[in-house]
């Protein structure tokens, strides 16, 4: 089924392709000509090569053209400066979305997890009134209007965090040396923070909802009526229970971060894949954007998979029903 839906993602990108306005090989056949100096006729045979697209072929034949460069490892070149592909931009700016969002990730599922449980189980009082307050505040603002608070107070206003980049030549010198990790820490605070609060609520709100189905569960109140503390109720019957539905989110959460937040990292300037994605739309590098997201898509498709084999080795429930 993955191998299905990797297929069909990928014809949906060749569509997207051939559906772009105007010729695009002759377009970038003509900057060919401006900077190598050469007829159009080698131009555009060039061009046909270097984007490995030609709009007078046959379309099965484009097709399978394009599915054997992808999987050969060419995802794509820019059209303004051929020395540039889409694994040159994965390798050089993954990292950084990588860095941010899954400290993001992990935080807000951890604290997302437990306020959930939290608020499910509290019938009543400040902790579940707290809790569903900043949920709906949490789950009904845009991350982006958030990072644009976040940035207007405590960059421009406190001045306490930087505003822009990953981290700051004039100070540290990047590798693996401790400077460098605490100035990216701090250069990475408020794009993980923008990223954590509004992620956090969406995984209280999935989790609440995940605790109020079992709570009702034979197991729940076997163990109300044997009188155990509440911690130990929430943490090993019912939090340890309610989490397993939430395993495939997390990871389609986890796949979906390769493919960036481009709203949030040109908020912050922050140098990760998703800004290249902003910037590749300004400037119409039609390759490089159906490049990263064949990317972007193969991850998610895989990830998916994977979350799907491994849910039954976790939850023996299903290996019963199996």
């Amino acid at each position: 089924m993955a191998v299905v839906t990797l297929f069909l993602s990928t014809f949906l990108i060749f569509i997207l392709i051939r559906l772009i306005p105007g010729n695009i090989v002759d377009s970038y056949a003509i900057k060919l000509v401006e900077q190598r100096r050469i007829t159009f006729e080698e131009a555009r045979k060039l061009a046909v090569q270097i984007l490995g697209y030609d709009p007078t072929a046959n379309p099965f034949t484009q097709f399978f053209a394009y599915l054997k460069s992808l999987f050969s490892g060419n995802l794509g070149q820019s059209m303004s400066n051929p020395l540039l592909s889409v694994n040159d931009v994965i390798k050089k700016n993954l990292p950084w979305t990588l860095f941010v969002s899954s400290l993001a990730l992990a935080l807000s599922y951890f604290f997302g997890t437990l306020f959930g449980s939290k608020s499910a189980w509290k019938k009543k009082g400040l902790v579940k009134t707290s809790i569903n307050a900043y949920t709906i505040l949490g789950s009904s603002i845009p991350d982006f209007i958030l990072g644009l608070l976040l940035l207007f107070i405590f960059s421009f206003k406190i001045k306490i965090f930087p505003g822009q980049g990953a981290y700051d030549s004039t100070f540290s010198t990047p590798g693996l040396n401790l400077k460098f990790i605490l100035d990216c820490f701090y250069h990475a605070t408020l794009p993980v923070l923008a990223y954590m609060l509004i992620q956090t609520a969406n995984w209280t709100l999935m989790m609440r909802g995940s605790c109020i189905n079992i709570l009702g569960s034979d197991y729940i109140t076997a163990a109300n009526a044997r009188g155990l503390p509440e911690k130990i109720i929430l943490k090993k019957y019912l939090r340890k229970n309610a989490i397993l539905p939430l395993i495939t989110s997390l990871a389609i959460s986890f796949a979906v971060l390769f493919g960036g937040s481009p709203l949030m990292e040109s908020i912050f300037n922050y140098p990760g894949i998703g800004q290249q994605f902003s910037i590749f739309i300004v400037e119409k590098e039609y390759f490089m954007i159906v490049g990263i997201l064949f990317f972007t898509s193969a991850i998610i498709i895989f990830v998916n998979l994977i979350a799907d084999s491994i849910y039954s080795l976790i939850d023996p429930r299903i290996r019963r029903n199996q």
